[in-house]
C-alpha cells in the first residue's frame, strides 16, 4: 500500500506559504502533485495546482492574500501509481486587505470600463458573467495589477462584475 506524502508547514507570511513534502516509504518517488485552495468571496473556490519533480521537496507558494485560510492537498507520483490525498490547512498572517469599491460604466453595447479603489502593488482579479450562479459556478475572469480596465462583453445582455 501506498501512503499519503507528508505536508508539513515550514513556514507562513501575510502572502506566502512554504511546505515541505516527503514520504514515509521506501517507494520510488518520482514527483508530487499539490492544490492550493481557498475561498474567494465566500462562495468561489479558487486552486493553485503545483507540479513538482523529485522525491523531497520545500516548496514556497508566493502572491497569498493575508489572513486568508488555505487548504494544501497532495499526492505522490510512484513507480507503482498515485498515493492517497495528504491534507494540510493554514492560515495567513496579517491584515486582509479591505476589499475594494468598484465602479463599472458601459461604454458602448460590447466595452464596459471598471475602476475601483485599493491598494497599489497587487494583483485584483475582475469577474463577470451574465447571472449571480454563473458567477460564482464560471464566471469570466481576467487579472491586472491597474484600478481599472475595459471588459469586452456581448451586446444585448446585462452583466453583474467582481472584483
Amino acid at each position: 500500500v501506498i501512503p499519503p506524502p507528508v505536508i508539513h508547514i515550514e513556514s507562513y507570511s501575510e502572502d506566502s506559504i512554504s511546505f515541505s513534502l516527503k514520504m514515509t516509504t521506501n517507494i520510488k518517488v518520482s514527483g508530487y502533485v499539490v492544490n492550493i485552495y481557498w475561498t474567494f468571496d465566500a462562495h468561489r473556490q479558487e486552486k493553485r495546482t503545483l507540479i513538482i519533480e523529485g522525491e523531497k521537496s520545500i516548496q514556497k507558494v508566493a502572491n497569498l492574500t493575508a489572513q486568508t485560510p488555505y487548504e494544501i492537498s497532495a499526492w505522490a507520483k510512484t513507480e507503482l501509481g498515485d498515493s492517497p490525498l495528504s491534507f494540510v490547512h493554514v492560515v495567513t498572517s496579517g491584515t486582509r486587505p479591505a476589499s475594494p469599491s468598484l465602479k463599472a460604466k458601459a461604454i458602448n453595447q460590447t466595452a464596459v470600463e471598471c475602476s475601483w479603489t485599493g491598494p497599489r502593488n497587487v494583483v485584483y482579479g475582475i469577474f463577470y458573467a451574465t447571472s449571480f450562479l454563473e458567477l460564482y459556478r464560471s464566471p469570466h475572469n481576467t487579472t491586472t495589477t491597474s484600478h481599472n480596465i475595459t471588459m469586452i462583453v456581448q451586446r444585448d445582455e446585462q452583466y453583474l462584475f467582481l472584483v
